[in-house]
């Protein structure tokens, strides 16, 4: 019974592939891939819904509140107490296939180093899975370059992708 479970796991989320797409002297681009057997209403649902749920408290500013308010203009933000802080913008909002944040994540913040956070949600070719893809393009002036801070941030970013796979794969689809 606990290697099925096992199995059913792991065919249900697959790992985030993970690329650091480009690297230039104002800025990189990333993107990162993953699969999930929920519907893309149901990612898109978890991702605007449920992101308190779902993204890593260790890439926070004070293991706040998230919360995404998905319209033009909406905020990606967290929220402790007095402590308040919009990490991006929404810019775009095409449910349940896209939603574009603009922005700096993190330290990117800042450093006065922000782009474009692109969320795409497609359902796969043979329809019983669902792709969703993370691109970052960024820019702005680093001291040190960008070529291992685009290293830094593929990763971080793969992780974030792979919480929100890995929740609406264990069900995680419906708002508390």
């Amino acid at each position: 019974m606990k290697n099925t479970l096992i199995s059913v796991a792991l065919f249900c989320s697959l790992p985030a592939a993970a690329e650091v797409l480009q690297v230039e002297n104002h800025g990189f681009m990333i993107k990162n891939t993953s699969s999930t057997a929920a519907t893309p209403q149901q990612v898109y649902t978890a991702l605007t819904e449920n992101v308190d749920n779902w993204w890593p408290k260790d890439h926070s500013w004070w293991r706040g509140t998230f919360s995404i308010d998905p319209v033009a203009g909406g905020c990606f933000c967290e929220i402790a107490g007095d402590k308040q802080a919009r990490h991006m913008q929404i810019a775009h909002v095409a449910p349940p296939v896209r939603l574009v944040m603009e922005g700096g994540l993190g330290p990117l913040q800042q450093m006065g180093i922000s782009g474009a956070l692109t969320w795409s949600i497609t359902p796969s070719q043979n329809e019983d899975a669902t792709q969703i893809t993370l691109t970052y393009n960024v820019h702005g002036i680093s001291p040190s370059g960008f070529e291992e801070l685009a290293s830094v941030v593929d990763r971080v970013q793969a992780s974030q992708l792979q919480a929100l796979a890995d929740y609406v794969s264990a069900g995680h689809t419906a708002t508390p």
